[in-house]
């Protein structure tokens, strides 16, 4: 199963706005609920009219339970630790194999592994474009992507940095940024640069480790 890049990237924009109107519903039933309480205890005390509160004799006063923590909290969380796990500051230049074809191998993966890779022995099963991206929102994208690969057993995917000739000096700012955010997740084994089918300098084929899903 393919999943393309707009695809990916309208998954991510509908789950936030989701998160949103589910927040805004939760703000609103709770302005109602005050309102009722409100309104109900106005019409309880304009039906008794004035009250004098008993004196207190013993009693225990019971402190009243927080509301249960929202969802919202927990994605924010989960935001946060993709945002964390990646590091802009790393350089992979040097952990990157320069021959003909820029590659990354983890360490005690052999160059065979590469080179089946290069050559399309492992169907593209997802793909992200982070094409007109921000660095920032790049980063955010390629972690939530890694992690719903990792979920669905996804062993190959394709990741599209474009090749930076729209960037200032024609220099491919992302194309470095995406090799260290690659290197630094131990799920992604090796990953190469693309056959020119499959966007050649622009674009990288990343090896997955198996999960358990994908062992099935």
């Amino acid at each position: 199963m393919k999943a393309s890049s707009l695809q990916d990237l309208g998954q991510i924009a509908r789950r936030l706005a989701e998160t949103r109107e589910r927040a805004a519903r939760q703000a609103a039933a709770r302005e109602a609920a005050q309102r009722r309480e409100r309104a109900e205890r106005e019409l309880f005390a304009r039906a008794v009219g004035p009250a004098t509160p008993l004196p207190v004799h013993g009693r225990v006063l019971h402190a009243r339970a927080g509301a249960p923590p929202e969802a919202r909290q927990r994605q924010r969380d989960e935001q946060a630790a993709l945002r964390e796990s990646i590091s802009d500051e790393f350089d992979a230049s040097t952990l990157l194999d320069v021959d003909e074809h820029l590659s990354f191998r983890r360490a005690g993966i052999g160059p065979d592994v590469a080179a089946r890779l290069r050559r399309g022995q492992w169907a593209v099963q997802g793909q992200i474009d982070l094409h007109g991206l921000r660095v920032d929102q790049a980063r955010e994208a390629l972690g939530q992507f890694l992690h719903h690969a990792k979920s669905a057993g996804w062993r190959c995917v394709r990741v599209v940095h474009g090749k930076g000739l729209g960037s200032p000096g024609r220099t491919p700012v992302l194309k470095g940024k995406v090799h260290g955010w690659l290197a630094q997740k131990k799920e992604v084994l090796a990953f190469v640069q693309a056959r020119p089918v499959d966007g050649g300098a622009g674009a990288l084929l990343v090896l997955l480790a198996a999960t358990a899903r994908a062992r099935i």
